[in-house]
C-alpha cells in the first residue's frame, strides 16, 4: 500500500469513511478526512479517534484500505 493511495482515499469527493487494516491485524476507522494525516515523507500517518487519542502507524505495514460503497440516496 502506498501513501498516494491513502491520500487519494482521504481526498475523494464526496468523502466516504474507510478502514485502514494493518498487517498485524489492527484496524482504524477514518470517519472524517480531518482524522488522518500523512507525514510529508509519506512513511507514517497519524490516525485520530473521536476521543482525541491517536495512533502513529508505519504505512509500509498497511495492507488494505477498506472503502465501502457509497450509501444509496433516495
Amino acid at each position: 500500500m502506498t501513501s498516494a493511495e491513502l491520500k487519494s482515499t482521504i481526498r475523494q469527493q464526496p468523502f466516504r469513511p474507510f478502514t485502514i487494516r494493518m498487517v498485524d491485524g489492527r484496524s482504524f476507522t477514518v470517519s472524517h478526512p480531518d482524522f488522518v494525516m500523512v507525514s510529508p515523507t509519506g512513511r507514517t500517518a497519524i490516525i485520530f479517534e473521536p476521543d482525541d487519542s491517536y495512533s502513529v502507524v508505519d504505512l509500509m505495514l498497511m495492507n488494505e484500505l477498506d472503502v465501502p460503497p457509497p450509501k444509496a440516496t433516495g
